[in-house]
């Protein structure tokens, strides 16, 4: 089985993002956008990873 190039600075754990390293717990992306869906965000479940993309 060939891995998808994994970048080990990226941890992710999201196995439905198409960005997912098929080889371990890492995003495959060279970098990654982080946002938000709150107007005043106040807990780490206020924010998102723009950069996902459904399988």
């Amino acid at each position: 089985m060939e891995c998808s190039k994994e970048n080990r600075s990226i941890m992710c754990h999201v196995t439905q993002c198409a960005n997912h390293s098929s080889c371990g717990e890492y995003c495959a992306l060279d970098r990654i956008t982080v946002g938000t869906h709150e107007s005043n965000p106040s807990m780490d479940q206020c924010t998102d990873c723009l950069s996902f993309q459904k399988k």
